[in-house]
């Protein structure tokens, strides 16, 4: 009995370092946005103020982490038993805009200041890449349902993290004398460059 209650414990912390490695892989080492540059449309377009840029950042983790559950469960229980792997992608666009769709309405009758704040941006997460690449990576490297939770966490809270920091920056540097031939997206392209080079010293955790 000890023997398989160590075998066991052995197991659960070999998957709790496998989940721990995914995680930390997903959010910072391959952040989605600074490393695969995925989403870069709501990243530079809702990172103006911390506020929206934080509400986007929960919608994201909110569908992509969703998306990847549903998606899982549909690709391992619908479509490889049938043999319809090839439709993953039309059927995971289906998932994300009906989740969209839902976090859409959920905004304009809860929050409708944040909601008017997101603007075009929101529904524009149907076709954020950085979604859609997060159930297909899944699929790609064989994660299970738990797994692909996980990844799909991880990336999405890696976008939330980039974005608020990107969001707190721009807002100082409305304080700072910025020369004109770098005022506006100029500047923000360079700052997210810098974003991505300091990011690349997260490589040594794993």
């Amino acid at each position: 009995m000890s023997g398989d209650r160590m075998a066991k414990k052995g197991g659960n912390m070999s998957t709790l370092s496998e989940l721990l490695i995914i995680a930390v892989g997903s959010a910072l080492v391959s952040n989605v946005v600074l490393s695969q540059f995925y989403g870069l449309c709501p990243f530079l377009g809702v990172s103006k103020q911390l506020k929206t840029a934080g509400g986007m950042g929960v919608a994201v983790i909110f569908v992509i982490t969703l998306a990847s559950l549903v998606a899982g469960m549909i690709y391992r229980f619908l479509l490889e038993p049938f043999g319809l792997e090839y439709l993953k992608t039309i059927v995971f666009i289906l998932v994300i805009a009906a989740l969209v769709q839902f976090v859409e309405m959920f905004l304009k009758r809860s929050i409708p200041s944040l909601y008017q704040s997101l603007g075009v941006y929101l529904p524009l997460i149907t076709t954020n890449c950085a979604v859609l690449g997060t159930a297909l990576t899944n699929v790609q490297e064989g994660y299970g349902i738990l797994y692909g939770v996980v990844n799909g966490f991880a990336t999405a809270a890696g976008f939330a993290i980039a974005i608020c920091i990107l969001a707190g920056i721009r807002e100082k540097m409305r304080y700072n004398n910025v020369p004109k031939a770098f005022q506006g997206m100029p500047i923000v392209l360079v700052t997210a460059g810098l974003m991505a080079i300091a990011f690349c010293g997260f490589s040594g955790l794993l």
